[in-house]
């Protein structure tokens, strides 16, 4: 008798841990394949600090090939869903195409930007969703301040050294904190024109910062925020990007080259394809996590809509503190469909949150208990080593090299302007030329969960650079493939 066979699409907080716990519970007595574009699980919630330049990038990956035995990696992105042959066609990195046949589904696809018909924001702002953009990011900003540092035109320099985040929710405020610290360490080894220091704006229509904290420690987010120089300007947004600046819903034109848009995520538009009940963008499962009517196919993550027992009539939130264990519960219960075990609902209360704001200093909620300062600082350290499946010693090792040593301010040129745009399916990968462009428009592809962190909500951020790009975008080649989105 052959072995079942389960499929589960996407290696995001939800799909890595549903591999995890699968490979764990049967014991090759099924086959396991993972269906992701890149061959690694992201630590989204410290990728700010990838942009920063405190950690090198390959910290917050995790190998899923090396951490996940006796799961099948398929490199590549699920292109349509044949619920009643059971199949998933999918394109690989380099533009072939296959088909997976599955006894269990398990869809933990994740989600995309959230994007606002604000002109000009899809064309000069980028997102923080993915290693590219990071790393986009960092060489963006370091260019914008050697820029300056060598500049002659005062205002040109000013502009260059304005960067605008919108969202100041967990991401755009941990994005603009060590954007802030980043470019300060920049100036003091390329000094400015006298009188002139790199300034980092936080827009939010919200009246606080981190309203999804009490107000005692969103004042004091706020508080830490002005300290580091960050210009926090609540009750404001963008009303539209141009490639020399962003105009205020104030009336104010900010000149600027560089927008971070993180305005939040919504659902993978995957799910949406698949014709079954919806809200609000989410597929509709039970607390089991079943889909109703399909016995065969599970869902997880921010692709789902999972019913909050702790809240009846609501649906848990998306956040990697839900995908994570939600991936857990997903795994058990595929497991208890093939014999093994007995399934079980989707129950958990929100842990609290940790948001890294610099240095020694965050905001932290854990168990409902607020700390701030440098004891929430070390919680929130602690607790991201404790939540990465590993890599946990090097990036502690690299948290240490920055306490003792200056940071490298170098660009590297990897990743261009064109490369991460911000209306894409798939920030893990950045856009290659003649590739193709897939944007998060309904029935485009998808990225695994990108959200704030397991345990505790934390962040990690959205990053984005309007202004003409840098570098022109090259002209379409043909190609045999090349990386798409993911």
């Amino acid at each position: 008798m052959s072995r079942p066979r389960i499929v589960i699409v996407g290696a995001g907080f939800a799909g890595y841990r549903t591999a995890r716990t699968l490979a764990r519970l049967t014991r090759d007595k099924a086959d396991i394949t993972l269906l992701n574009p890149t061959d690694y699980f992201l630590y989204l919630p410290l990728l700010p600090q990838v942009a920063a330049g405190i950690l090198e990038p390959r910290r917050v990956t995790v190998s899923l090939a090396g951490t996940l035995r006796h799961v099948r990696l398929v490199l590549g992105e699920a292109d349509d869903i044949d619920l009643d042959a059971r199949t998933v066609r999918y394109s690989d990195p380099e533009g072939g195409v296959g088909t997976l046949t599955y006894d269990r589904l398990v869809l933990a696809a994740g989600s995309v930007n959230k994007l606002l018909p604000i002109p000009g924001v899809a064309e000069h702002a980028h997102g923080f969703r993915g290693l590219p953009e990071a790393l986009y990011l960092r060489d963006h900003v370091t260019r914008q301040v050697e820029l300056a540092a060598g500049g002659e035109d005062p205002e040109s320099c000013d502009a260059r050294c304005t960067f605008v985040v919108v969202g100041a929710g967990y991401t755009g405020t941990e994005v603009a904190v060590h954007g802030q610290m980043f470019t300060d360490e920049l100036v003091r080894k390329q000094p400015l024109r006298q009188g002139m220091r790199p300034r980092w704006l936080l827009l939010d229509i919200a009246d606080r910062v981190l309203p999804e904290l009490d107000e005692k420690l969103s004042r004091t987010a706020d508080r830490v925020l002005r300290q580091r120089g960050v210009d926090v300007r609540m009750g404001t947004s963008v009303k539209e990007a141009t490639s020399t600046g962003v105009l205020l819903t104030d009336g104010e034109f900010v000149d600027t080259r560089t927008l971070v848009w993180c305005v939040g995520i919504r659902p993978d538009p995957l799910a949406e394809s698949l014709g079954l009940p919806m809200e609000r963008g989410r597929l509709l499962v039970e607390p089991t996590l079943h889909v109703p009517g399909r016995p065969e196919v599970f869902a997880c993550g921010d692709a789902a809509a999972v019913p909050d027992l702790t809240k009846p009539g609501q649906y848990t939130p998306m956040t990697a503190q839900h995908a994570w264990r939600q991936g857990k519960t997903a795994g058990h219960n595929v497991a208890a469909s093939l014999g093994l075990g007995e399934p079980k609902p989707y129950r958990h209360s929100d842990l609290g949150f940790v948001v890294d704001l610099g240095g020694a200093k965050a905001a932290a909620n854990p168990l409902g208990i607020p700390l701030s300062g440098p004891v929430a600082g070390a919680v929130t350290r602690g607790y991201h080593l404790a939540a990465m499946p590993g890599n946990r010693v090097r990036v502690a090792a690299d948290w240490l090299l920055d306490a003792v040593l200056p940071r490298q301010g170098v660009q590297l040129g990897l990743v261009r302007s064109w490369a991460v745009p911000l209306d894409t399916a798939s920030p893990e990968l950045a856009r290659m030329p003649g590739g193709p462009e897939r944007t998060a428009a309904p029935g485009a592809q998808r990225t695994p969960d990108a959200q704030k962190t397991p345990a505790v909500r934390s962040t990690s951020a959205a990053q984005s650079a309007p202004g003409a790009p840098e570098e022109p975008q090259p002209s379409p080649k043909p190609a045999k493939g090349s990386e798409g989105d993911s």
